[in-house]
């Protein structure tokens, strides 16, 4: 017969299972996703006492979790002013859309046959990122949007390419939040082609997906030349 363990020991248990990230995470995440859904925006200056008042913590864990946004280009340190978020800039448009498309083109040529499984997850995922749009939660709305091209990079099997691809998570999540917020009209066109995305595959027309993405994708770069389309 199993042996009851203590009181104490499930206390103990229970208490690790609950137990809050370091503060030093939560200053991270707090800021990430203030910068990412666009309450933090690009030029805005944000102090240690602002963020450790915000978040409940000393300013010690709070200077650590700036270091670590610095270090992935969210923010730039300036010593006794604070940190100022970095906006979107022409040549990080460009730069991801290059990578995207290196990517992208090829997972929706590799994609085709399409397994079930996958056109099972787009149509969900389209459906999802419509719901969204229409109630305003357009930062839900930008995560759904690259989960969508996520799933086909990754049901190419690759691991090296799905990494590379996931390194550029929040570069895109930003970007999308941000032009969904200045080009309201291009939500209901970024729909519009996931759902050509998805009928393509579903017909295996791989050069017709291929040619979708190009032109979903490569929208981005009119911003990086500041064209308005």
């Amino acid at each position: 017969m199993p042996s009851l363990a203590a009181p104490a020991e499930i206390s103990q248990k229970a208490h690790q299972k609950t137990k809050r990230p370091p503060a030093a995470d939560r200053v991270y995440a707090h800021v990430k996703e203030g910068v990412l859904e666009r309450r933090y925006e690009g030029g805005a200056l944000l102090t240690e006492g602002e963020l450790a008042e915000a978040v409940g913590v000393s300013r010690t864990p709070v200077r650590e979790a700036l270091l670590r946004l610095e270090a992935e280009g969210l923010i730039r340190l300036y010593p006794k002013k604070g940190a100022l978020v970095l906006p979107v800039s022409a040549q990080e448009i460009a730069d991801v859309v290059e990578t995207r498309l290196l990517v992208e083109e090829h997972a929706a040529r590799k994609a085709v046959p399409a397994p079930p499984a996958l056109l099972e997850r787009l149509a969900e995922l389209l459906a999802r990122q419509e719901a969204q749009a229409a109630a305003g939660d357009l930062a839900a709305a930008a995560v759904t949007d690259r989960s969508f091209h996520a799933e086909i990079v990754r049901s190419g099997g690759n691991e090296i390419l799905s990494r590379l691809y996931d390194q550029l998570r929040d570069r895109q999540l930003r970007m999308g939040v941000a032009v969904m917020h200045s080009h309201p009209d291009r939500i209901a066109k970024t729909l519009a082609e996931h759902a050509e995305i998805l009928d393509a595959l579903r017909a295996g027309d791989a050069e017709e997906a291929v040619a979708v993405v190009h032109r979903h994708v490569g929208w981005f770069s009119h911003l990086a030349r500041g064209e308005v389309r």
